[in-house]
């Protein structure tokens, strides 16, 4: 059996070796555009950052390697030119020389990945993108005779590129078009990040796009000019479908190839995995692109196993992720609250602000959470986590519960490892099922932060039962302060009407609001807190 695959990275080699694990006797050929195959691509940016000194601890495999361990026929700098559909032959060109030649197949494994954005602006050919290992060559060697740096876009590469180029000395400018940096994350939770982002010395310029690129400086739709020795696009990528389209392969709504639960693409020899390939959204079905390296992995474990005759489908995704950002955890799975609202799906909305492990243990990293749940089948929609310590792990729970079919309030019921150095007893994840289980059983009603001022005009009074040096320190506007301990005896002081109750994480205010509830007082809980308020606000800053 003749098997073809065109990429040598994550899909694309997970599946070559694997295949040569499940079939001895197939020939396998891998034909990868660039000098590397199996290369680590994630770490790019540490690399030019310098935390990974070594460009060789990158480069996982050599196609010598590989013919020596698998018997894989590994083409590197080699194109991928024109697929014959009709005679299984895919036609390739090699980059050194130019000559070309032909391949036949039985199977053919499209694994091209994603390219990244090019805008049309002027001067963008002076922007380097980092998704290769020649990308990251390039971007070392313009660090050397650098002062100052502009990172376009400020999604997880951009943030990682900008952190990695303070590293080496550089003044970094960040440049997003929208308000916020990391799309994933909801306004409230990106907050954290922009401050981080602007304490550690970066440049941060939200709602603000590059118009042109100069020798250097760029220039902002806002009229400024900003000094820019080195720019860097990280705006996103888009799958690489060229090779596809042009042999007549379905290509998505999105933009990416079309293929079934068996990774087959609209010709039943082709198949097509990775970054290139649209998924299956694990909440409704829909098709999205997820250009994740896991998932890459995974189905090139697929459709080798497919190839083979096993009998396996690709799994949905949940678009599980993290970043780290000086000295940030940043971590999402799932729906975040703006999809949702786009979308007109009802949700429910829990935010709380517990410590990484127990407080009496030194080291406790405070840790902001949020839940999406559907109020109507108690389903996890998503969560976020950011922190500096123990968001990894939260989110990953939570992705597996998800993974699972466990809905929010079986949260409470996980029994997670504990000791006072990694945890609480009270795990913050269980806390979240704790929450759930109050507000979808009717104990409790909880608002959210950006809903607070309207309430407000409405007529309703927010009382604040922090102690009076925290309400001294910083309170909502019109906030009447009653501290917790002494609500039970000044109930009688409390305004008249619908109340909102709040402290500085929800804690405290969830007993004030039972007080208040059991003396016949319309109350609600304002979910995550004062310290979620003032995140909120200040995204809208």
């Amino acid at each position: 059996m003749n098997i073809v695959i065109i990429g040598g990275v994550a899909g694309g080699m997970s599946a070559a070796a694997r295949l040569r694990r499940l079939d001895e006797s197939a020939t396998i050929t891998v034909v990868e555009r660039s000098g590397h195959v199996s290369f680590a691509n994630c770490g790019l940016p540490y690399h030019v950052g310098g935390v990974i000194p070594e460009r060789s601890a990158l480069l996982l495999q050599t196609p010598e390697a590989l013919r020596a361990r698998f018997e894989l026929d590994v083409r590197v700098q080699t194109e991928a030119v024109r697929i014959d559909r009709d005679r299984r032959v895919v036609v390739v060109r090699s980059l050194m020389g130019g000559s070309e030649s032909e391949l036949p197949y039985d199977a053919l494994v499209l694994a091209p990945g994603a390219r990244p954005v090019r805008p049309a602006i002027p001067g963008i050919e002076r922007a380097l993108a980092l998704r290769s290992v020649e990308d990251t060559d390039a971007m070392v060697a313009a660090v050397a005779g650098a002062r100052t740096a502009v990172v376009v876009g400020g999604g997880f590469i951009g943030v990682e590129t900008a952190e990695n180029l303070l590293h080496r000395g550089l003044a970094v400018t960040m440049v997003e078009a929208t308000p916020q940096v990391m799309a994933p994350l909801d306004p409230e939770m990106g907050a954290p990040v922009h401050a981080a982002l602007r304490e550690a010395g970066i440049d941060l310029r939200l709602s603000a796009s590059v118009t042109a690129i100069g020798e250097r400086d760029v220039e902002l739709s806002t009229g400024e000019r900003v000094p820019a020795d080195l720019v860097v696009a990280a705006i996103g990528v888009r799958p690489d479908t060229g090779l596809a389209q042009a042999a007549g392969l379905e290509i998505g709504a999105r933009g990416g190839i079309v293929v079934d639960d068996h990774l087959r693409t609209s010709d039943p020899a082709i198949y097509a995995v990775g970054d290139a390939v649209e998924k299956a959204d694990a909440l409704d079905g829909s098709p999205v692109l997820v250009p994740l390296a896991n998932t890459a992995n995974l189905q090139g474990r697929r459709v080798a196993d497919l190839i083979a005759g096993r009998d396996v489908r690709d799994r949905p995704v949940l678009g599980t992720a993290i970043v780290g950002v000086l000295g940030l955890q940043v971590a999402t799975v799932g729906w975040n609250e703006k999809r949702l609202v786009a979308a007109g799906r009802a949700h429910r909305v829990i935010h709380t602000h517990p410590l990484s492990h127990a407080g009496y243990y030194p080291g406790a990293q405070g840790l902001a959470l949020k839940l999406l749940v559907d109020p109507g089948t108690d389903a996890i929609l998503g969560a976020q986590a950011v922190g500096r310590d123990g968001a990894d792990k939260r989110i990953d729970v939570i992705a597996t519960a998800m993974r699972g079919g466990l809905t929010a309030s079986d949260l409470a019921e996980l029994e997670l490892a504990y000791a006072p150095q990694f945890g609480s007893a009270k795990d913050p994840v269980n806390m979240l099922g704790f929450v759930d289980e109050n507000l979808a059983s009717g104990l409790t009603d909880s608002i959210q932060w950006h809903e607070v001022e309207d309430a407000q005009r409405d007529g309703v009074t927010v009382v604040d039962v922090r102690t009076p040096e925290e309400f001294a320190a910083g309170a909502i506007p019109g906030a009447v302060n009653v501290p917790v301990d002494e609500v039970r005896d000044r109930l009688d002081e409390v305004p008249e009407g619908d109340l909102v109750v709040h402290c500085a994480v929800g804690v405290r205010a969830h007993l004030a609001t039972r007080i208040l509830q059991a003396s016949g007082r319309s109350v609600r809980n304002l979910d995550g807190g004062y310290r979620t308020w003032v995140a909120g606000m200040a995204s809208r800053s």
